[in-house]
């Protein structure tokens, strides 16, 4: 059974190693550039004198996302900075701010927060929270993502038919995604993805990180991520 979170959440939860050994923090949330998923965290140290990591924690590298941590299997899970390098960070990044739109060139809104359906083996991006652009919509809206995400320019792009399975809330949005996906399966060719969307690996299904833009990462990330030795 999956349970459907928001990204936010996960902002400050502790990482902790199945062996029950607590490593780090969640700082920020790395979004990646192509594909609207997570890339990985930023990490903070534990303690009340700990400030930021020089590790960071690429989301392959996740065994798991329980009520009150995030699970890895051990500290070798933690990376280098310039493991996420290219990647942007949530507060300023390539996903949350960004625009949603169709196919056919119809303005969803803004993306506010990104979903997750975190089940008992797998936890994939799964929707989009968004402030509607129809001024006559709710206060927030959730948007459900295809298997694979299309970019273009400063916008997300999805099917049109996603607009049918808009919700208001989490109530049964992950029956919605489930059936918009379905729904997307079966109109495309046998064996091929569905149409206008482009041949990306979903998250898990490669060793590297599935990165969300074409733009460059901010300054000070840049920057962080050429010099570990600075302070983060």
């Amino acid at each position: 059974m999956s349970v459907l979170l928001r990204a936010a959440e996960l902002v400050k939860r502790p990482v902790v190693t199945l062996a029950g050994e607590d490593v780090a923090q969640i700082k920020d949330i790395i979004y990646s550039s192509r594909n609207g998923e997570l890339a990985g965290f930023t990490l903070n140290g534990r303690g009340v004198f700990s400030g930021p990591l020089r590790r960071t924690l690429p989301w392959e590298n996740v065994h798991g996302l329980g009520p009150e941590a995030v699970m890895i299997k051990d500290e070798t899970g933690l990376a280098d900075r310039k493991a996420l390098r290219g990647e942007r960070e949530g507060a300023g990044g390539a996903v949350l701010g960004s625009t949603v739109i169709t196919e056919g060139g119809r303005n969803l809104g803004v993306v506010t927060d990104v979903i997750l359906s975190v089940g008992d083996r797998i936890t994939d991006a799964v929707g989009y929270e968004i402030s509607p652009a129809d001024d006559a919509a709710p206060r927030r809206q959730f948007v459900p993502l295809p298997d694979t995400l299309s970019v273009s320019g400063e916008a997300l792009m999805l099917p049109e038919s996603a607009i049918n399975f808009i919700r208001d809330d989490l109530a049964g949005f992950g029956a919605a995604v489930d059936e918009f996906r379905s729904q997307l399966r079966q109109q495309s060719p046998a064996g091929g993805q569905p149409s206008g969307q482009p041949s990306e690996p979903r998250n898990g299904e490669s060793a590297g990180i599935q990165p969300l833009t074409q733009h460059p990462p901010p300054a000070d990330v840049q920057d962080q991520a050429e010099n570990p030795g600075d302070p983060g």
